[in-house]
């Protein structure tokens, strides 16, 4: 079973972490309708109790960052600016992201993980609207326009807002299996039309 966190913060966007919730549970709940072990446990991550989302939405968080181990760390994101500037959650970040087999960030979810230095020369992206916002703050990353997300491994990042369905379905073929992953798009009605490329170097671009 492994231990999935997603992250919580002040002004995130609903769709990039309540996406990723709802696949990795449903994942969950058919592995165990099939009679199979439950794949995943997956909580909700924040500093404090409640935040309040960017539609106006307040959500309870399960835990407090002190949660750990994670193998799974998903960051999504919503307007970022007063949580890069949140020096605690940035550390926090930092240290979870290396502890984690992957983590992976949803639309602006990526500018957390640039501010925290967790990202490197690796290939990333990010919804199509916030392109040019991140190469102004972070010149030095290399990015790839016009996928729906990337994945080196130990991290991966996607497009915009829905676009972490498609990643959490991927994540769940990945760490579960295929099957399981389509079992679970069907459940959920959700018709995927991303297919896979892989890099000689391993990376795996999920393209429309």
């Amino acid at each position: 079973m492994l231990n999935v966190g997603i992250l919580l913060y002040d002004d995130v966007e609903l769709l990039d972490f309540a996406g990723p919730y709802e696949v990795f549970t449903t994942a969950t709940r058919v592995a165990q309708r099939h009679n199979q072990p439950a794949p995943f446990v997956t909580h909700t991550l924040a500093q404090q109790p409640a935040i309040r989302a960017r539609a106006g939405l307040t959500i309870r968080a399960d835990t407090d960052l002190s949660q750990a181990p994670l193998d799974l760390l998903i960051v999504p994101g919503g307007v970022t600016d007063a949580a890069q500037k949140n020096a605690d959650l940035m550390h926090w970040l930092a240290q979870a992201a290396r502890q984690t087999r992957c983590v992976a960030s949803v639309c602006t979810g990526v500018f957390l993980l640039a501010q925290a230095g967790v990202l490197d020369h690796r290939p990333v992206t990010t919804h199509w609207e916030d392109f040019e916002a991140l190469h102004q703050q972070f010149p030095a990353l290399q990015l790839e326009r016009d996928v729906r997300f990337i994945d080196h491994g130990s991290l991966a990042t996607s497009a915009g807002i829905s676009a972490g369905i498609d990643l959490a379905l991927h994540l769940v073929a990945r760490f579960s299996s295929p099957d399981l992953a389509t079992a679970t798009a069907r459940q959920m009605d959700y018709h995927s039309t991303t297919h896979l490329r892989e890099t000689q170097e391993g990376i795996i671009y999920g393209l429309l």
